[in-house]
């Protein structure tokens, strides 16, 4: 029996394809530094955890919670978005998940019939297309680069606009470039789609890691008009160090939201109550780790910034959030020889024993992605491994 369209067509994560690799060869006996997936490597905060156990232990989790997230916790992430962003939410407009990635999912099945097209501006993350195709639309692909910090414009959106165009996605911070848009690009981006009608996919998941003095500026807080065109995605994996908890959540208009609510009840049911229980603890407890969390990403950002500067070859825009350094790393290829950059990734895993992300996965064929969610030590060895690959392997 032959699998079907989709399954062959779909294309595995190339993020956690690189992590895999990684494990397998340090379980091995190889000494593998891996800076490939986007996971803080600080434990859940304890009081997080107490919240959890507590549920556990009370027998709170062993039943199902209704689809859409127990009703505390979706007024905990009400509450966590007036606190941010100064804007009411209801109940009937958030669906917790299994994960932002199963936000996104939904979002799609929802939105999408056969050939829909979504623009993505790219480099993105890798899953957004693929998510797209499963829903069986189209991603649409607007190209940026380096000299405009990776960010589109109205006009580049214009360019590829057509009368199929039924979402924009934009992720600011980004996965992987760590840019971020200014309120005005994000008012003139939100009008422009208010304008034709084109729903926003706000992929909001690391707006609280940001560095050195930068705002991250959520698109719904620009205008009302722009909040009611646009789907909030977010939760609790980077910004409280919860990638194991699995629970995410999508905020936005009361009829899309309830599409994706009537997708998971056929699906995945409801998210673990456990994690639910955990993540109510996150946003109504303390946010005191978070701002720990992010002032030790920010040092080891700097860090590993100017440690990157000195590899030759390498030429990186400075992130200003997330947790992702984005070399364009062309001109090193050259250096050493190499014409294709996963090639490139590969060497620097086989020879240098450090695990990267290919830059192609994402959009670019230039560059390649460095996660500096992990201890700093390991980063700073990590990038003087690869200094002395690219000048040990000079023609």
């Amino acid at each position: 029996m032959e699998l079907s369209e989709r399954a062959r067509r779909l294309q595995p994560s190339a993020t956690l394809a690189a992590a895999a690799q990684a494990k397998k060869l340090k379980a091995s006996g190889l000494d593998v530094i891996s800076l490939t997936v986007g996971e803080p490597d600080f434990i859940t905060p304890a009081h997080i955890e107490d919240a959890a156990i507590r549920a556990i232990k009370s027998g709170k989790t062993s039943f199902y919670t209704p689809t859409a997230g127990l009703l505390e916790l979706r007024e905990a992430i009400c509450a966590d978005l007036k606190r941010r962003y100064g804007l009411e939410y209801s109940p009937e407009e958030i669906l917790a998940t299994d994960g932002a990635k199963f936000a996104l999912y939904t979002l799609f099945q929802a939105i999408l019939d056969e050939e829909d097209e979504v623009l993505l501006p790219i480099p993105s993350w890798v899953s957004y297309a693929e998510q797209v195709r499963l829903a069986a639309g189209v991603p649409i692909f607007v190209p940026t680069n380096e000299a405009k910090e990776f960010k589109v414009t109205v006009a580049d959106l214009e360019n590829h606009r057509s009368d199929k165009t039924k979402a924009l996605i934009l992720n600011s911070p980004s996965n992987p470039t760590g840019m971020i848009y200014s309120a005005d690009e994000l008012r003139a981006i939100g009008e422009w789609a208010v304008e034709h009608d084109i729903l926003i996919v706000a992929d909001d998941i690391y707006n609280q890691l940001v560095y050195n003095g930068s705002e991250a500026v959520s698109i719904i807080t620009t205008s009302e008009a722009i909040r009611q065109q646009t789907i909030v995605i977010d939760g609790v994996s980077k910004t409280y160090s919860m990638t194991g908890w699995r629970l995410g959540y999508a905020a936005g208009r009361k009829d899309i939201i309830q599409a994706m609510v009537r997708i998971a009840s056929q699906s995945t049911s409801n998210p673990a109550a456990a994690s639910q229980y955990a993540a109510i603890e996150a946003y109504n407890g303390t946010q005191e780790n978070v701002e720990k969390m992010r002032q030790a990403f920010e040092d080891r950002l700097n860090h590993a910034y100017e440690l990157l500067e000195e590899v030759p070859g390498f030429h990186t825009v400075k992130p200003r959030g997330a947790f992702y350094l984005f070399p364009n790393v062309r001109e090193a290829m050259e250096k050493t020889g190499f014409s294709d950059i996963n090639d490139f990734v590969a060497a620097l895993l086989r020879e240098a024993l450090v695990a990267t992300v290919s830059g192609e996965s994402f959009g670019s064929k230039d560059h390649l992605r460095i996660s500096y969610a992990t201890d700093l030590t390991l980063v700073e060895e990590a990038i003087r491994r690869i200094k002395h690959f690219v000048e040990t392997h000079q023609k």
